[in-house]
C-alpha cells in the first residue's frame, strides 16, 4: 500500500450516472420554493435545526462524485506525459472558472440597484453570455481564421465578465461582493485544494487519508466554535474538502489496480465504510446538531454514508451488471454538468422577464412536484440540444 499511485485510469459509467443523477436532483430540489406544502423531510432544514432534510443530501453527494473524478482526470493527463506545472494551470484555471461564475451568480441573485443602466434579468441573460463565450468547448479550429474568432470570442467574454462585475450595484448600492462564495465558487475551493494535494500526495494513500482527517477536525473544530480568528479561513472549515477527499479515496479504493481484491469486495468495503460513516454521524450528534448551513459534523458523515451507500448501488447497478442504458435519458446532465446547472438560471430569467405563470395547481404539492421534476428534465433536453449545435461548457 506503500506506493498507491499510480494507477490505470478508465471510465467509470457510474462516475457519470451519479453525476447527472445528483444534477437533476440538484434542479429539482432549487425549484422546491416555488411550491407550497413541500413535505418537510424533502426541504433544506433551517440553521439552527437539528434535522437533515432530503435537499441537505444533495450538494455533499455532488462534491464525492466530484472528488471522484479527480485522481482519474490527473492520472489520464500525467499518463499522456503532461508535466506538473501544466496540471496545476490547468487545476489554477478550473478553480478560478467556478469561483467567478459562483461569485457572479450570487450577486446576481441578490438583484441590482434601480440606477444601473440595466436590471437584474438582464445582469443575469450577460453573465451567462459571458460564461459560454469564454468556456465553451469550441470545436477544434481548422484555419487560422476561426482559431482568431475564437480567442476574439472568448476575450469578449471576459471584457463582458469583468464589465458586469465593475458596473455591479446591489439594491442597497454596494458594490460586488465575496459573500458565501455561492455553490460554484463553493465547489471550485473544494475542488482546488483536493486536487492539488491529489497531485503532490498521489504516491502516498496515508498522506491522502491524512488530508480527509485534517478536514475532518477543521469542521469538527469550527463547529466547536474553537478556531477564533481562523473559522472559514477556508470555506466552511474544510467541510465540503472533506466530500471532495471522500470522493478521492473512493476511487482509489474502487480502481487501484494494486489491490488484490475482486470488484465485490471492494463494494463490501466501501459499503461497510458507508455504515461506519453513518453510525459516526448518529454518534457525533450528540455534541453537535445536523446542519447543512452551519456544516457540522454529523452532517458531513451521515451525507457521505449515505452517498457512498447508494454509490455502491450505481457502480453494481452500471459498471457490474451493465445497466448504464436505463439512465440514458438525462445522461447529459452528467456529461455536460456545468451547462446543465446553468440553463435553470436562464429558464427562470425567463420565465420572470415574460410574465409567465404556471397554474396554481402546479404550485402546490403534491402536484406542484411534478412540476419541479418537469423543469429538471427539461433543462437535461435544453442541455442536450444545445449541445448538438456546439454549446457546451468545458473548464
Amino acid at each position: 500500500m506503500q506506493n498507491y499511485i499510480p494507477f490505470t485510469p478508465k471510465r467509470v459509467q457510474a462516475i457519470d450516472v451519479f453525476r447527472a443523477l445528483t444534477m437533476v436532483i440538484m434542479i429539482f430540489v432549487n425549484d422546491l420554493g416555488s411550491v407550497a406544502g413541500v413535505p418537510h423531510w424533502l426541504e433544506h432544514a433551517a440553521m439552527t435545526e437539528d434535522f437533515l432534510g432530503f435537499s441537505d443530501l444533495v450538494f455533499p453527494a455532488f462534491l464525492v462524485v466530484m472528488g471522484m473524478s479527480i485522481p482519474l482526470a490527473i492520472e489520464s493527463k500525467i499518463q499522456k506525459g503532461e508535466s506538473k506545472a501544466g496540471i496545476l494551470e490547468s487545476i489554477a484555471s478550473r478553480t478560478f472558472a467556478l469561483i467567478v461564475m459562483g461569485l457572479v451568480l450570487l450577486n446576481a441573485g441578490r438583484g441590482v440597484s434601480e440606477d444601473l443602466i440595466i436590471n437584474k434579468h438582464a445582469f443575469t441573460i450577460l453573465s451567462l453570455v459571458g460564461f459560454f463565450l469564454v468556456w465553451n468547448l469550441y470545436p477544434k479550429a481548422k484555419t487560422p481564421t476561426a482559431l482568431q474568432t475564437q480567442k476574439i470570442l472568448k476575450i469578449a467574454g471576459y471584457i463582458l465578465i469583468f464589465t458586469l462585475i465593475y458596473i455591479y450595484r446591489d439594491p442597497k448600492g454596494n458594490t460586488f461582493q465575496q459573500g458565501w462564495w455561492g455553490i460554484l465558487g463553493l465547489i471550485g475551493w473544494a475542488y482546488g485544494i483536493c486536487a492539488v494535494i491529489y497531485l503532490y500526495c498521489r504516491k502516498s494513500v496515508k498522506a491522502l487519508g491524512v488530508a480527509y482527517l485534517f478536514f475532518l477536525i477543521l469542521t469538527a473544530l469550527g463547529s466547536s466554535n474553537y478556531l477564533g480568528p481562523f473559522n472559514r479561513l477556508i470555506p466552511d472549515n474544510g467541510c465540503h474538502h472533506a466530500f471532495a477527499m471522500t470522493g478521492v479515496l473512493t476511487t482509489l479504493l474502487l480502481l487501484h489496480n494494486k489491490l488484490n481484491l475482486r470488484v465485490n469486495q471492494r463494494l463490501m468495503i466501501l459499503a461497510a465504510i458507508g455504515l461506519v460513516m453513518v453510525a459516526l454521524g448518529w454518534l457525533s450528534n450528540n455534541i453537535w446538531i445536523i446542519s447543512k448551513i452551519q456544516a457540522t459534523p454529523p452532517w458531513l458523515l451521515y451525507s457521505s454514508g449515505l452517498t457512498l451507500l447508494f454509490y455502491v448501488f450505481i457502480y453494481w447497478l452500471t459498471d457490474i451488471k451493465g445497466k448504464s442504458s436505463w439512465f440514458s435519458i438525462i445522461g447529459p446532465a452528467g456529461t455536460a454538468t456545468l451547462t446543465c446547472y446553468l440553463i435553470p438560471y436562464l429558464l427562470y430569467t425567463i420565465i420572470y422577464m415574460t410574465g409567465f405563470k404556471f397554474p396554481d395547481f402546479l404550485s402546490v404539492s403534491p402536484v406542484g412536484l411534478l412540476k419541479c421534476l418537469f423543469i429538471s428534465l427539461i433543462t437535461v433536453g435544453i442541455t442536450a440540444l444545445i449541445g448538438r449545435v456546439g454549446v457546451k461548457l468545458k473548464i
